[in-house]
C-alpha cells in the first residue's frame, strides 16, 4: 500500500471507486474474516488500542501522546507498541532518542518516545511484553486494530472530522482497512478530531451502535513569529492540508504551500527547491515536528535546512477534559474483569 492516497478516495464516490469495487470486495472480506475469526493473545496489564478506520493520518499519534500523558499523570508507566511504518528494523527494538533516528525506527515512534517508553516491533505481543518486563503497567497500542495481533481491552478508533471516512469504499478502492460494520463491532469508543462535519455520518452510525462518541481539537502550541510574516508551510503527513488549515486557524499568513507524501524521507533537491521558493518570494519556512524528525535524519545539507526551518507543534485537546482518565479507568476496569475470568 502507498503511503500517498489517491485524492479519490476522500471525494463521492466515482467511476474509480466503482471499477475497484471487486477488488474491494476480495479485501474487506478477508479483512473482515479475519477481524470476526481473531483471537489474540494477551497480557497481564491494560491495553488500549488508538486505531482508525482508514489508511492515512487521523491524529493516532497525539492521541497516543495525549494519553501516554494522562496515564502517567494517573500514577501509571505506560509503553507504547509501534509497528515503527517508515523504520528499518524487522526484529524488536525499543526506541533510544539518543541514538536512533527516523531512518531506523520511523518518525512516529522517534515522537511518541518524547513521552513514554516505545518498543517497534511488527510482533504487537512481542513488542507490549518487552515492555512489561521493563516496568510498565499499561500499554498503548498506537495502531494494529485491524491486525489481530495483540488482545486489548479498549479500543479507540480516531476520526478526522474534515475527511471522515472518505468514499466509504474498502481498500483499494476506497480508504477503509476492512467494512465499516466489522470495525464497529469491536470498537469501544470514537474520537472525533477537529470541527468540521465530514465524519457525521460515522457518527450517527457509532451513536446508533450505542457506542459513546468523544471530541477533539488539534491545538498548536505558541510560535513566536508566525502571524507577523508570510510563510511556506510543507508538509509529508498524511492530510497536509490539515496542517495548513491549523496554521491558518492560528493566525498565520500561508502565502504557500507544498505536500509531500507521508514519512516522505527529504533530499537534498528537496530542500533546495523549498529554499529557493521561499527565497524568491521572502518568505519564512515552516513544517510539523513529523517533518522535522525526518529532516534531522537527511544529509548534512537537510540537517542544516532542518536548523533554518519553524516547527509546528500541536497538542490534542480533548472537549471534555475527563476523557482521557474515563477511558484509561474503563480499560483498566476492562483488564481487572479479564483477569477475574481467568481464575
Amino acid at each position: 500500500m502507498t503511503s500517498e492516497a489517491p485524492p479519490f478516495w476522500w471525494e463521492k464516490p466515482d467511476w474509480r471507486a466503482r471499477a475497484l469495487s471487486p477488488l474491494s470486495k476480495i479485501y474487506g472480506m478477508v479483512a473482515g474474516r479475519r477481524m470476526r475469526r481473531a483471537k489474540p493473545p494477551s497480557i497481564p496489564v491494560p491495553v488500549l488500542c488508538i486505531g482508525n478506520f482508514t489508511l492515512g493520518g487521523a491524529g493516532k499519534t497525539p492521541t497516543s501522546i495525549a494519553f501516554a500523558q494522562a496515564a502517567t499523570a494517573a500514577g501509571l508507566k505506560p509503553g507504547i507498541v509501534s509497528r515503527g511504518y517508515g523504520g528499518g528494523f524487522s526484529g524488536l527494538h525499543r526506541v533510544d532518542l539518543e541514538h536512533d533516528s527516523a531512518r531506523h525506527v520511523g518518525d512516529e515512534p522517534m515522537l511518541l518516545a518524547r513521552h513514554a517508553p516505545v518498543v517497534v516491533c511488527t510482533d504487537r505481543l512481542a513488542g507490549a511484553k518487552s515492555l512489561l518486563d521493563g516496568g510498565c503497567d499499561f500499554i498503548i497500542m498506537d495502531d494494529g486494530f485491524q491486525s489481530a495481533r495483540l488482545h486489548f481491552d479498549y479500543a479507540l478508533l480516531v476520526v478526522d472530522a474534515g475527511r471522515g471516512i472518505g468514499n466509504g469504499h474498502v481498500f483499494p478502492g476506497g480508504p477503509l482497512r476492512a467494512p465499516l460494520i466489522d470495525q464497529l463491532v469491536r470498537t469501544d469508543a470514537l474520537l472525533k478530531i477537529g470541527t468540521a462535519n465530514g465524519a457525521d455520518k460515522l457518527v450517527r452510525n457509532a451513536a446508533r451502535a450505542a457506542k459513546p462518541v468523544y471530541e477533539a481539537v488539534l491545538k498548536p502550541k505558541p510560535l513566536e513569529g508566525i502571524t507577523d510574516r508570510p510563510l511556506l508551510a510543507f508538509a509529508g503527513i498524511g492530510d497536509p492540508s490539515k496542517f495548513f488549515r491549523t496554521l491558518e486557524e492560528a493566525g498565520a499568513r500561508v502565502e504557500q504551500t507544498r505536500s509531500f507524501p507521508d514519512h516522505h524521507p527529504y533530499k537534498d533537491d528537496d530542500v533546495a527547491d523549498l529554499l529557493r521558493d521561499a527565497a524568491k518570494d521572502d518568505l519564512t519556512l515552516i513544517t510539523t515536528a513529523k517533518d522535522q524528525v525526518r529532516l534531522l535524519d537527511g544529509s548534512t545539507a537537510v540537517k542544516q535546512f532542518a536548523s533554518r526551518v519553524l516547527v509546528l507543534e500541536v497538542e490534542l485537546v480533548f472537549s471534555h477534559p475527563q476523557t482521557a482518565s474515563r477511558v484509561i479507568r474503563e480499560t483498566r476496569d476492562r483488564a481487572r474483569m479479564r483477569s477475574l475470568k481467568r481464575l
